[in-house]
């Protein structure tokens, strides 16, 4: 592969260390620390550094609700498509550029499946991601209308695939279910499971890209 590797992270991946190797890092939420909320991620200069870098693909980590039963906790997921209605305009471009086709690059998207064979747990491969506006999580009303149109739940990945798309950045993206969205089951959902469940699976997803992060770089 001509250019180098990216490997973005945010909330699933705070505070871990990645395996070493030819690949640039970049936390989407800045340091442990400071934890930029969602709606405030200056994606157009995240992207553009790592361009700067040259790299030429890029890999991004998410932690996700599940909006299915079946997609539960420690789920890990490739989605093919997203959502993002209410998604603030955002583009590096000027004129008529900015009018481009969104979406996951197909063939790095396939890449990255193939990379992730065999990982434990496997990997889902495909389903709609929907980017919410944040940084609050939805209530069960607004669950209810977005489970009728996607499986898992956001709020950074559209918006940073839309950017990486016009620096000609492929990119895809692995995401860790690190909690049912409100109202999904019968339980009632609180912050403190959300982070539990998140360590739980911060060591899962350590070991799937440990494994992945050679094969694609």
């Amino acid at each position: 592969m001509a250019g180098r590797l990216a490997v973005i992270v945010g909330s699933a991946l705070r505070g871990a260390e990645l395996p070493r190797g030819d690949w640039a890092l970049l936390q989407r939420h800045g340091e442990a620390a400071a934890s930029v909320l969602p709606h405030r991620i200056d994606h157009i200069a995240n992207l553009r550094a790592l361009a700067d870098a040259g790299c030429d693909r890029a890999l991004a980590i998410g932690s996700v609700g599940g909006l299915r039963p079946e997609l539960g906790p420690g789920t890990l997921v490739c989605p093919d498509d997203f959502v993002a209605l209410d998604a603030p305009p955002l583009t590096a471009l000027e004129g008529a550029a900015a009018h481009r086709v969104p979406g996951f690059e197909r063939d790095w998207r396939a890449t990255v499946v193939r990379a992730f064979a065999g990982s434990e747990p496997e990997l889902v491969d495909g389903g709609v991601y929907w980017q919410a506006s944040g940084p609050r999580l939805e209530t069960p009303a607004e669950i209810r209308f977005v489970a009728a149109h996607a499986d898992v739940i956001g709020m950074t990945l559209a918006s940073e695939a839309v950017v990486a798309g016009e620096l000609d950045l492929r990119y895809a993206a692995v995401c860790m279910v690190d909690n049912y969205a409100n109202g999904v089951i019968h339980t009632e959902l609180t912050l403190a499971e959300i982070e539990t469940a998140r360590e739980r699976n911060r060591a899962v997803l350590d070991g799937a890209l440990e494994r992945a992060l050679p094969e694609l770089a």
